[in-house]
């Protein structure tokens, strides 16, 4: 639900990477204390460190790093655990960085040619948690919500997390723990 994967369904690839690129440059980064900050430090060094690690395991296999958050102006204390928003496009669904929930600022540009290839990938996800789809066109909205295998679909929002009081799981079975109605594992 971390929102670390964005599947562009070709010809907007490049259209959509340059409008992340640019919202991320202006992202003011630092201390949550200070007026206008958007995104503040990671909560320890060494989760810090875990997530910059699938920095150079990103590039490594071959995905573009298009935004470093490495070298993202920070406002805040040197030694906070800092890591600004860092973008990787043509990512591939075996790498580490689509593959893994890495809990940090790291956005994954995956490229599809189709719609029909989108939703392949969407249903043999092993977990089936959530997925989102944004369109202007409700046809394809419609198709959507029937054709993909997902516990949970947000259309035109990014996290389609349901209210409190309603299950939290996915639609396969890998997933282990689904809470009640009075919030007992069942």
């Amino acid at each position: 639900m971390a929102i670390s994967v964005v599947v562009a369904v070709d010809p907007v690839g490049d259209e959509l990477v340059g409008k992340i690129s640019e919202r991320i440059a202006a992202l003011h980064v630092g201390d949550g204390r200070r007026p206008g900050c958007e995104m503040g430090p990671l909560v320890t060094g060494a989760h810090r460190d875990r997530v910059m690690s699938y920095l150079d395991a990103g590039r490594s296999a071959g995905a573009q790093l298009v935004v470093d958050g490495r070298n993202h102006p920070i406002d805040g204390e040197q030694a906070g655990f800092w890591l600004g928003p860092t973008l990787f496009d043509h990512v591939d669904s075996d790498m580490s960085i689509y593959t893994d929930e890495i809990f940090g600022p790291v956005l994954s540009v995956l490229r599809l040619p189709s719609y029909g290839a989108a939703v392949e990938l969407v249903n043999a996800n092993r977990y089936g948690n959530g997925t989102a789809i944004f369109t202007n066109d409700g046809g394809a909205v419609r198709r959507f919500q029937n054709e993909v295998e997902i516990g949970m679909i947000g259309v035109n929002v990014p996290i389609p997390v349901p209210v409190s009081y309603y299950s939290f799981g996915g639609w396969r079975t890998h997933c282990s723990v689904t809470l009640t109605r009075t919030g007992q594992r069942e």
